[in-house]
């Protein structure tokens, strides 16, 4: 596996499913499983029973993961490929579209 495309704190823009086009921040990388966890983004709802931890039961709302090929790295609020580039030395992400170190 090479250098990760997608890291944690990045600003991501999902491609694809029912959060087509909105944009968050990514929380949690899982390359095992090509998975990213965005905030905000594919959110779903566990309706839990009261018991001790949590006697007032409720719904807990968290983000599911989303398959990495769904996600772009946004810049300037667009789309775009990374791609890697040797730079003073140091092999750092560039964004294809607009040649910027991400």
């Amino acid at each position: 596996m090479g250098a990760a495309k997608i890291k944690k704190g990045d600003n991501v823009i999902v491609l694809a499913g029912k959060d087509k086009g909105r944009t968050g921040t990514v929380l949690q990388v899982m390359p095992k499983d090509d998975k990213v966890l965005v905030e905000g983004i594919n959110v779903h709802a566990r309706h839990r029973k009261p018991d001790q931890a949590n006697p007032q039961g409720g719904i807990d709302r968290k983000p599911a993961p989303l398959h990495v090929s769904n996600v772009a790295i946004a810049v300037a609020g667009k789309a775009t490929r990374v791609r890697f580039e040797e730079r003073d030395g140091k092999k750092v992400r560039v964004a294809v579209k607009t040649g910027e170190v991400i």
